[in-house]
């Protein structure tokens, strides 16, 4: 069976690949494949869960999960047609960060006794006078970077923890490339799956619910940030930061700011009447005027100081909870936007930091003051032209890749052309 159905998938992918390398599929052709495609995913994860509880397979249900895996991923980019720039759809960048998981899963399954299943836990990781931050992402490489260059600009590493919580097939991905390449400078790290947290569950929270119910545009992967509290509950204050971030200064004064009893300090992007609430919300919706402005500014996603001890206060995931359980229809706001349900779930209860704390649009806009750059804490690459990919700013790229550990084998083996 499993025989058989690898060879189904391959033959899937493959067809995937070719309509991917001509054009966009229009709808109506993509409809059929889409759905032998769910049908051969979902009758392989059923297959994967009889295997796992009549015996262990390991080596078969991982092959198994990353076959999933790539075919799901090219569905994905089949289905978003033209949203995305043609080079970044048909590049082989992506391709490049599945082959170094693959890579570093292999590197584990080859030797098993080498990397442990389930790492003691260090005290540092719950210990609220040091500085933590939380990183949400399934790229091994770019969380490498964001940990490397933390560590580089901070006064004193060993005060730095991070948790990055990643999906639960690349967790021994995470496990081998920072086995081989521990934390640099004393900084911590603790690798987590999001399966490691009960709570998240279809009675607890409409996210799981949404996505089990078949929501594609809800990815549990983005939203996990408004768990923060239950998911570090001795913590106090916890900075996110996104995986596609530089930190060019030590972070340490964050845990100084005084966010005035507020829950969330971010860095506001509006300008003139650019950003503004009205361009996120369906402001058509009784509920949206009813509570918030629409000329209100909003914030970004990159760097936010968080106060768990005032999140906690004031119910802001049970807030979150309501406006996903309104929006299930999507009527709201576009649920593939994880920002606009930040900015209605902290809406008045955001502090805005001094800009230079997070210097955005490294990854699509090419005019940039280098005297800003210069001056930041931290320099986002969000947008699509990534600093790991072919179609990133080269003006940019080497901010990124100074900090990436070219001696990892891995990397070449994968061909990025870093």
């Amino acid at each position: 069976s499993f025989s058989s159905l690898s060879s189904d998938l391959s033959a899937l992918s493959a067809r995937l690949a070719s309509h991917l390398s001509s054009s966009s599929l229009p709808e109506d052709a993509l409809r059929p494949l889409e759905k032998e495609a769910r049908e051969r995913i979902k009758y392989a994860r059923a297959l994967t869960a009889d295997a796992k509880e009549g015996f262990d397979t390991q080596t078969k249900i991982q092959k198994l999960s990353d076959t999933i895996f790539a075919v799901g991923e090219q569905l994905a980019r089949a289905r978003r047609g033209g949203r995305m720039s043609s080079r970044i759809a048909a590049g082989s960048t992506p391709k490049s960060l599945h082959c170094l998981a693959m890579r570093l899963l292999e590197a584990r399954l080859a030797n098993p006794s080498a990397f442990a299943d389930d790492p003691e836990p260090s005290p540092e990781f719950d210990d609220p006078a040091l500085y933590h931050y939380a990183v949400f992402s399934d790229n091994v490489l770019a969380v490498s970077v964001v940990v490397a260059s933390a560590a580089r600009a901070a006064a004193d590493p060993s005060r730095h923890v991070f948790h990055v919580v990643t999906a639960p097939m690349y967790l021994p991905a995470f496990r081998v490339w920072f086995s081989r390449r521990p934390p640099p400078l004393g900084v911590h790290v603790q690798l987590l799956a999001y399966s490691d947290f009960p709570f998240l569950n279809t009675t607890n929270s409409p996210v799981v619910r949404q996505i089990e119910g078949g929501n594609r545009d809800v990815a549990l992967l983005d939203y996990l940030r408004f768990y923060l509290p239950d998911m570090f509950p001795v913590l106090r204050r916890v900075v996110l930061l996104e995986d596609d971030v530089v930190v060019q200064k030590d972070l340490a004064a964050l845990w100084q700011v005084d966010l005035d009893g507020k829950v969330n300090g971010a860095v506001e992007m509006c300008f003139g009447g650019f950003r503004r609430y009205r361009k996120y919300l369906n402001f058509t919706q009784p509920i949206v005027r009813d509570r918030f402005n629409p000329g209100a500014c909003a914030w970004a996603y990159g760097v936010n100081v968080f106060d768990l001890e005032a999140w906690r206060r004031d119910g802001c995931t049970e807030l979150f909870h309501q406006y996903m359980e309104m929006n299930e229809d999507g009527e709201l706001w576009d649920p593939t936007s994880v920002l606009t349900a930040g900015l209605m779930s902290f809406y008045g209860n955001t502090k805005p930091l001094d800009k230079s704390w997070h210097v955005m649009g490294l990854g699509y806009n090419p005019s940039i003051s280098p005297e800003a750059i210069r001056n930041a804490a931290v320099i986002h690459f969000d947008g699509n032209m990534k600093p790991w990919l072919d179609v990133a700013l080269n003006q940019y790229k080497a901010l990124w890749t100074k900090y990436v550990d070219t001696e990892m084998e891995f990397l070449t083996l994968c061909n990025f052309g870093l």
